[in-house]
C-alpha cells in the first residue's frame, strides 16, 4: 500500500485573520490554528517527529508572502 508510507507534509502559514494555522499539503481544513509562528513550528516539529512527516513553513510578509521559506 504506498498511501500508508507516503511521507506527511505539514504546512504552517498565516492566515488572513492573523491566526497561523497548520494543514496537511493539500488539505482544505486546518489542524490546528494558533496565535504566533513559533506555537505553530513547535506543534508541527512534534507532530512531524512522531509522524516522520516534514514541516514547510511559508513566509507571511513582503513580496515572497504565502512562499515556502528556504531552510
Amino acid at each position: 500500500k504506498p498511501t500508508d508510507d507516503a511521507t506527511r507534509v505539514y504546512h504552517v502559514a498565516k492566515r488572513e485573520d492573523g491566526k497561523w494555522q497548520v494543514k496537511f499539503a493539500g488539505g482544505e481544513k486546518a489542524i490546528k490554528l494558533f496565535d504566533n509562528q513559533m506555537e505553530a513550528i513547535v506543534y508541527v516539529r512534534k507532530m512531524s517527529k512522531n509522524q516522520k512527516g516534514k514541516m514547510l513553513v511559508h513566509n507571511s510578509k513582503g513580496k515572497n508572502k504565502g512562499r515556502i521559506k528556504a531552510k
